[in-house]
């Protein structure tokens, strides 16, 4: 359904990153990978080098890895077009965020959707935002035949 018999992907392009951004999404994944419960990167576990936020006591686990290994999906929302902190992609080669595209992916988008910018030059962040707001199309899918057969 979502490849939708598109064979070329588009909007499959991650935003840039900082050094330190990288080195933390490392970390991240690496514990990820390493903790049998896979759990997440508390903030105040970064070595000092690498925090920036003055504040320590909340959005602790503001560092994620996508779950590639869940029977359910991570919700995607609109934050994810301020930063990819919350959807680190899981392969530890990879060592960036997410996609626009993985995310229309994570919120059942198909393929063949092209999310439009707002301006020239804004066409991701735009996107992410959209994705971001959005009901996934499978949830609706699946409300508004519910609300057929009872409105019948």
């Amino acid at each position: 359904m979502l490849r939708n018999g598109i064979d070329v992907l588009t909007q499959h392009v991650t935003r840039p990153h900082t050094e330190q951004d990288k080195e933390i999404y490392r970390i991240v994944v690496e514990k990820w990978e390493r903790e049998r419960e896979r759990e997440r990167l508390n903030y105040n576990d970064l070595p000092e080098t690498l925090k920036t936020h003055e504040n320590r006591d909340a959005f602790l686990d503001r560092f994620k890895v996508v779950a590639d290994n869940m029977p359910y999906s991570q919700t995607v929302v609109a934050h994810i077009a301020k930063d990819g902190h919350y959807y680190i992609h899981p392969d530890i080669e990879q060592n960036r965020s997410i996609s626009v595209r993985e995310a229309a992916r994570l919120q059942s988008f198909p393929d063949d959707y092209y999310f439009e910018g707002i301006k020239e030059g804004q066409n991701r962040t735009a996107a992410f935002k959209q994705i971001g707001n959005a009901v996934p199309p499978l949830m609706v899918e699946k409300i508004a035949r519910k609300l057929v057969r009872y409105l019948k």
